[in-house]
């Protein structure tokens, strides 16, 4: 399914939420109409489905607790109560249809923060829609036989009123459908989302710190011990041999030059002088001049967000523009950023031959889970023989605010470090003091 965004520069419609107000059916009355038909059928099948359910609860519940002493006890109840959301599925769909009754599907598990087995094992166990599930078929079985034989007798002795009972009978299976076959509530699904998100936060935390130590180590560092033996050899061939020494230094300068290189494109990577400076247009304007295709950007933006999402709204540009210029074989490419409301839309377009997906190796899923963990959406739309067109979300905040703590912040850092070198100012004099004592002693 493709998701609409809105255009650049166009603020999002606001749709009111309706769910749970056009499902009521029109009054009972004496005549039997289609209403009251679909509610006796509804009541008289009761009885078959809240059996099965119970049979099903019954086995995999019991089956499933008595075994938790042993290794497989709890996948057996955590597939259980996976086979219980899918009852809740069947049960949502039928009181639907029959009874009018419109509850949204629950969110599906979360899958991001489970790391292993065990992790998503525990969580399909502790899953709050699958024990309410289980609930609801518990105390479907004898409400289910109360429905199907008033129903059913009524269809014979209390034909006349039938339509007010089955009513009455119908509401109460609709309190029931909504009471605990609906999602969880805003909170705990947030709890869910939030502890699915720490995982990632932690993992990317860890892999970027990797990469830095990684670049660091190959390149910079390995610049700089190939310098400091390089001079060494000067220095002695400096008497010696004053010409082959001056090309050593020569050489020696060149390193210099290649590892202030390196240095930069580090800190680039870290987090770029100019998107602090001069914010997302000039930054990403810089990454655009870097692409090996011609990229338009456009930044339609009254003020800058804060920074956090600032930084990640850049580096996914830049990857985005990296995977345009390796694998795309477009000709030209073009950016748009945009505020809406309080959201913030990235999009990336290029005319290029297309395919990319999700899982197609090209670090578009970290992209989609970076993003997932601050709460943003990553949708691409990109067909076989392009073009290709992807579109990022992520949720607004003022740089104000995240600017007066960053303030906090540095002012702590700040005093921290001036106490630091304050401390590592004395240890210097004094070792100094102890080098000029040893020279001239």
């Amino acid at each position: 399914m493709t998701e609409r965004f809105p255009s650049p520069g166009t603020p999002a419609t606001v749709v009111p939420d309706t769910a749970g107000h056009g499902d009521r059916p029109p009054p009972p009355r004496f005549a039997y109409d289609a209403h009251t038909w679909k509610e006796i059928a509804h009541l008289l099948a009761n009885l078959p489905v809240s059996l099965i359910g119970f049979v099903y609860v019954v086995t995999t519940l019991f089956t499933g607790v008595g075994l938790t002493v042993t290794v497989i006890g709890f996948p057996v109840l955590a597939a259980g109560l996976m086979g219980a959301r899918l009852l809740g599925r069947a049960e949502r769909a039928r009181a639907r249809k029959l009874l009018g009754v419109r509850v949204e599907e629950p969110s599906r598990l979360p899958r991001r923060g489970a790391r292993g087995f065990w992790p998503q094992l525990w969580m399909a166990v502790k899953d709050p829609v699958g024990w309410r599930t289980v609930l609801y078929a518990l105390i479907r079985l004898p409400w289910g036989v109360l429905t199907f034989a008033v129903t059913l007798t009524g269809l014979f002795v209390l034909w006349p009123v039938l339509p007010f009972i089955v009513r009455g009978l119908a509401n109460a299976d609709r309190v029931m459908v909504r009471g605990l076959l609906s999602p969880s509530d805003e909170l705990e699904r947030r709890i869910a989302e939030l502890e699915s998100d720490r995982g990632v936060v932690v993992d990317t935390a860890a892999a970027d710190l990797r990469r830095i130590e990684r670049d660091l180590h190959d390149g910079a560092q390995a610049r700089l011990v190939n310098l400091a033996m390089g001079l060494g050899l000067a220095k002695e061939k400096l008497l010696e041999d004053p010409d082959s020494a001056a090309a050593m230094v020569e050489e020696a300068h060149g390193e210099v030059k290649l590892a202030l290189q390196e240095l930069r494109d580090l800190a680039r990577g870290i987090h770029p002088a100019v998107l602090t400076d001069r914010g997302l247009d000039a930054a990403l304007s810089s990454v655009a001049s870097r692409c090996t295709v011609p990229v338009k950007v456009t930044v339609d933006l009254a003020e800058r967000p804060a920074a956090a999402i600032e930084g990640i709204a850049y580096f996914t540009v830049s990857e985005l523009l990296q995977n345009v210029s390796k694998h795309s074989a477009a000709r030209s490419a073009a950016v748009d950023v945009w505020r809406s409301e309080d959201r913030l839309f990235l999009q990336v377009r290029d005319d290029g031959r297309g395919g990319a997906r999700l899982d197609g190796g090209t670090g578009m899923r970290g992209l989609a889970d970076r993003l997932g963990a601050v709460d943003g959406l990553f949708v691409v739309e990109s067909p076989e023989g392009g073009p290709t067109t992807v579109t990022a979300e992520l949720p607004w905040r003022d740089r104000s605010g995240a600017l007066a703590e960053d303030a906090r912040t540095v002012g702590r850092a700040s005093g921290d470090a001036a106490g630091r070198g304050a401390g590592e100012a004395a240890e210097g004099a004094a070792a100094g003091a102890a080098v000029r004592g040893r020279r001239w002693g």
